[in-house]
C-alpha cells in the first residue's frame, strides 16, 4: 500500500491500540539520540587524541569539525533519495554504515585516518536526523498524537548533546580514546534493528527523478557556508579563507533557487517559504540549535579549566539541561493546544534567554549551585521551545515529500549549530584574549597563554605563577560571559518573532474543530494532494 493510501485513513484507527507506532518512534529516537551524541562526545577526547595520534591543532580542529561539515552537506539529498526509494531502507542502510564508520573512527591509527572516519560517520549521519523526522506524519496523521512523537523525538536528539561528554568522560577515565565511539557503534546497531523490525516502509507514491544540478548546487552551497563559519572559529572573522567560502556559498545558494525555480522536478518544494509556520518553525529550531551549541561549546571549558573538573565531572554537571529538557516536553504539548504555538515558543525562548542571562552574571567564584540553576532554564526553555517548533513546521509538509521538507529544516539546523560555535567561539575568544595581561612572559609563553584558557592554565602550571593562573581564569570567565549575552540577545529576538508570527490561541467551534482555517491544518499536512504539492 502506497504512502498516499496509508494516510488517507482515519487517523484514530491507524493507531487505536496498536504498539507498533511506538515501537517505530523509540527506534528512530534510537538514531537521534546517536546524533546527538556524536556531536559532542569527540570534543573531550581531543587532548588523548593530540597525544595518541600527533595530531596538529588544524588536524584536531578538523577531527572535530569533519563530521558536522558532511552531515550538514548531505541532508537535502539524503532526504529526497529517501522520499524516492524509501525512508526505511535508507535510514537502516545508514545506521549500519554510521556503526561501521564509528568503529574505523575508534581504530584509526593517525589523524589523517580518522578525519576521514569522521567525514564517513556524517556522510551516514546526514540522512539519519531529516528521515528520522519525516517519517512522524505517516506514522502518527492525527495531530494530537504527532504532536506528543514530535516531542519524544526531539528530546531524544537534544539529549544526547549533554550525554556526549558524560559518555565520553566515564569511558576516558576507563579505557584508550577509542572507547569513545564504541557506544554510538552499538546504538547505531540496535538502532537499525529495531528500523527494520518496527518501521514501516515509506516513501513518495509519485516518486518524482533525482534532482542532480539541484543535490549538487545545495551540497557545494552547504559547504561553502559551513566551512566558512568552521574556519571562523579556527582563524578569526578576518580570514579571507573565512569569507571566500561563505560569499561562495552564498552566490550557489542563490544559483541553487534559481534552478529549482525552473527545475521540472525540484529538490525542495519553494512554496514551503510561503507557508509562515514551516518557515517560522524552522527559524526558530535554528536559533535553538545556535544557542545549545554555543552554550556547549563555552560551559565545558569553563568547568574544566575554571573549576577544575575532570570530563566525567563536567558531563556530570551539564545534567540540569537535560533535567530541563524532559520536564519543558512534558508540558509542551499541552501548552501548546491551550495557548497556541507561538505563546509557548516565545514563553520557551524568553525562559531560555533569562537562562544565559543569569549566566552571563558568572564570577570566578560563583558556585556551581547557581550554573546548575541556570543550565536548568536553559534546558526548561529549550524543551518548551524547540519541540514546539518543529512540530509547526512538520504540519506543514505532506506525507509525500516529508523528506525532502525535513531535510531542508534539518540542514538549516546544522548551519545554525557550526554558525552558532563559530560566531560565539568568536566572541569567547576575542574577550579572553582582552583580558588576559601576559607583557612580563617571553613572547613564546605570552602567545600560548593567549591561545586558549587551557594553555593558560598550562603556562600558569609550568611557571607556578598563581597570579597569572588567576588572570587566565578571570579572562576566560569575562569572555564567557560576553558570549552568553550574545546568546541571551539572540534568544530574546526569537522571542519576539515567535509572539508577532506564529499562531497564538485557536478559536474552536462547537464540533471541537478549529473554527478558522490554518494553512498547516492536519489535514493538508497529509494530503498529498495540497496545494502545494499540485
Amino acid at each position: 500500500m502506497t504512502v498516499n493510501q496509508e494516510v488517507k485513513r482515519p487517523p484514530t484507527t491507524r493507531n487505536a491500540g496498536r504498539p507498533g507506532p511506538w515501537w517505530a518512534l523509540a527506534a528512530l529516537s534510537l538514531a537521534g539520540l546517536t546524533i546527538g551524541i556524536q556531536s559532542t562526545v569527540i570534543n573531550i577526547a581531543l587532548p588523548q587524541l593530540s597525544t595518541a595520534l600527533h595530531a596538529t591543532t588544524g588536524q584536531l580542529q578538523w577531527i572535530a569539525s569533519a563530521f558536522t561539515l558532511v552531515a550538514g552537506v548531505g541532508m537535502l539529498p539524503a532526504a529526497n533519495l529517501g522520499d524516492r526509494y524509501g525512508r526505511k531502507r535508507l535510514l537502516a542502510g545508514s545506521l549500519v554504515l554510521y556503526a561501521a564508520a564509528a568503529g574505523w573512527c575508534a581504530l584509526s591509527g593517525s589523524a589523517g585516518e580518522l578525519i576521514a572516519a569522521q567525514a564517513v560517520v556524517g556522510l551516514a549521519g546526514a540522512a539519519l536526523l531529516p528521515l528520522g523526522f519525516a517519517m512522524l506524519p505517516t506514522l502518527f496523521p492525527e495531530d494530537g498524537q504527532r504532536a506528543k512523537a514530535v516531542l519524544i523525538w526531539t528530546a531524544a536528539s537534544v539529549a544526547g548533546l549533554p550525554l556526549g561528554p558524560i559518555v565520553g568522560g566515564l569511558l576516558l577515565d576507563h579505557f584508550w580514546w577509542g572507547a569513545v565511539f564504541l557506544p554510538n557503534a552499538g546504538l547505531a546497531l540496535a538502532g537499525a534493528a529495531a528500523v527494520a523490525v518496527f518501521v514501516p516502509e515509506a516513501r513518495s507514491s509519485r516518486p518524482v527523478a533525482l534532482d542532480v544540478p539541484g543535490a549538487v548546487l545545495s551540497s557545494a552551497a552547504l559547504a561553502g557556508v559551513i566551512y566558512g563559519f568552521i574556519n571562523a572559529g579556527q582563524h578569526g572573522w578576518g580570514s579571507v579563507g573565512t569569507w571566500a567560502p561563505i560569499l561562495a556559498g552564498a552566490a550557489l545558494l542563490a544559483g541553487f533557487v534559481a534552478w529549482e525555480r525552473r527545475s521540472a522536478h525540484p529538490l525542495i518544494q519553494l512554496s514551503l517559504f510561503r507557508n509562515g509556520n514551516f518557515v517560522w518553525g524552522t527559524v526558530h529550531a535554528t536559533i535553538a540549535n545556535f544557542a545549545f551549541y554555543g552554550l556547549l561549546f563555552a560551559v565545558p571549558q569553563y568547568f574544566q579549566s575554571v573549576d577544575g573538573i575532570s570530563p566525567l565531572g563536567t558531563g556530570i554537571r551539564l545534567l540540569p539541561m537535560i533535567l530541563g529538557l524532559v520536564v519543558g516536553t512534558q508540558f509542551a504539548g499541552l501548552l501548546a493546544k491551550r495557548s497556541g504555538t507561538g505563546i509557548v515558543i516565545a514563553a520557551g525562548f524568553a525562559l531560555a534567554a533569562a537562562g544565559l542571562a543569569a549566566g552571563a552574571t558568572t564570577g570566578t567564584g560563583t558556585g556551581y549551585g547557581f550554573a546548575a540553576g541556570w543550565i536548568a532554564l536553559l534546558g526548561l526553555g529549550g524543551g518548551l521551545a524547540l519541540p514546539t517548533a518543529m512540530n509547526a513546521a512538520l504540519g506543514a509538509l505532506s506525507a509525500e515529500r516529508a523528506g525532502a521538507g525535513s531535510g531542508l529544516m534539518q540542514a538549516m539546523r546544522q548551519v545554525g549549530g557550526a554558525i552558532g560555535v563559530a560566531a560565539l567561539g568568536t566572541v569567547l575568544s576575542s574577550g579572553y584574549r582582552a583580558g588576559v595581561q601576559t607583557g612580563h612572559l617571553p613572547a613564546p609563553l605570552a602567545g600560548a597563554a593567549r591561545d586558549s584558557v587551557a594553555a593558560g592554565i598550562a603556562v600558569a602550571r609550568q611557571l607556578h605563577d598563581t597570579g597569572l593562573a588567576q588572570v587566565v581564569r578571570a579572562a576566560f570567565v569575562h569572555g564567557m560571559d560576553r558570549t552568553l549575552i550574545v546568546s541571551a540577545v539572540v534568544v530574546a529576538v526569537g522571542a519576539v518573532l515567535a509572539a508577532l508570527f506564529l499562531p497564538r490561541r485557536h478559536t474552536s467551534s462547537a464540533s471541537g474543530q478549529p473554527a478558522t482555517r490554518r494553512a498547516d491544518s492536519p489535514a493538508q499536512a497529509v494530503n498529498p494532494q495540497s496545494k502545494e504539492d499540485a
